[in-house]
């Protein structure tokens, strides 16, 4: 019999821990009327994969990071247990992308989430289911 995952915030999260050297540090904004949280990240140069194009990697996990803190600020901590995410234009180093992520639906012990990952101007770069 396995017993239940413990999850605790040591401030060591890639995404947003605060303590971690080589982390992101990102930060959020709540919106608690809606249920969304926001954050916005500037990529930088480490963040590439081709030439001063953001890795889609780092991205998906910018997305991740929003769904799973929108959870554990609810106070329903949890893990990924599967993500698909759709790059539909490129996101450029040193340019700003505003990230959000919401809740779609709950089933069980599932819970459903989706963000998106928009550019200065707007325009979608990234969305995640």
């Amino acid at each position: 019999m396995t017993s239940p995952l413990k999850l605790a915030d040591d401030q060591m999260c890639l995404g947003c821990g605060g303590k971690n050297p080589r982390g992101l540090k990102l930060q959020f904004t709540i919106d608690e009327s809606h249920q969304r949280i926001h954050s916005e990240w500037t990529p930088a140069k480490e963040h590439q994969g081709y030439a001063d194009v953001v890795h889609g990697g780092m991205i998906g996990l910018v997305l991740d990071e929003l769904m799973g803190n929108l959870l554990w600020k609810q106070g329903r901590p949890s893990v990924t247990a599967e993500m698909s995410v759709r790059f539909v234009k490129p996101a450029h180093v040193g340019h700003p992308l505003r990230c959000e992520a919401w809740i779609s639906s709950h089933q069980g012990r599932i819970t459903h989430a989706e963000a998106v990952a928009r550019n200065a101007a707007g325009a979608v770069v990234a969305e995640a289911k």
